[in-house]
């Protein structure tokens, strides 16, 4: 007759293999994961009415107009203007009308830093944001 022995001769489960392919399978997780980094402003863009035929503007509501072309020059009333005299016309249009929105219209092929810079000028008067319309044209 065969006798077992008892006891010493218990077997294991070798748990290596089995950690290398957890890790390894984190590893790969990790790297080919994509992570959504949404920052930046909120644009107000105006609503679409609709209308064929807008009642004129008052004259105390007529906005404080700014277009920044593809070249990232600045005009304003038919005039280039620098980006250092920017704060100096809203200040001195929203005394003339407190009523008046900024409107910052930007090129779609130039640079948004400079439209991003009016609209923090106009943010430094104390114009409220709901008042500043940023929109991009072709």
């Amino acid at each position: 007759m065969r006798k077992f022995a008892k006891g010493d001769d218990e077997a294991e489960v070798n748990m290596t293999p089995m950690l290398d392919i957890v890790f390894i399978m984190l590893i790969f997780f990790i790297v080919t994961a994509t992570f959504v980094n949404e920052s930046g402003i909120e644009v107000n863009i105006p609503e679409d009415n609709n209308n064929s035929n807008p009642p004129p503007p008052d004259e105390d509501k007529r906005a404080i107009a700014f277009i920044v072309d593809g070249n990232n020059r600045i005009s304003h009333d038919f005039r280039t203007i620098d980006i250092s005299s920017v704060s100096s016309i809203i200040k001195r249009e929203s005394v003339e009308r407190p009523e008046a929105p900024v409107v910052i219209q930007s090129a779609e092929s130039g640079f948004s830093g400079t439209a991003i810079r009016i609209y923090d000028a106009a943010l430094e008067i104390g114009i409220p944001a709901e008042k500043i319309v940023w929109t991009r044209r072709k």
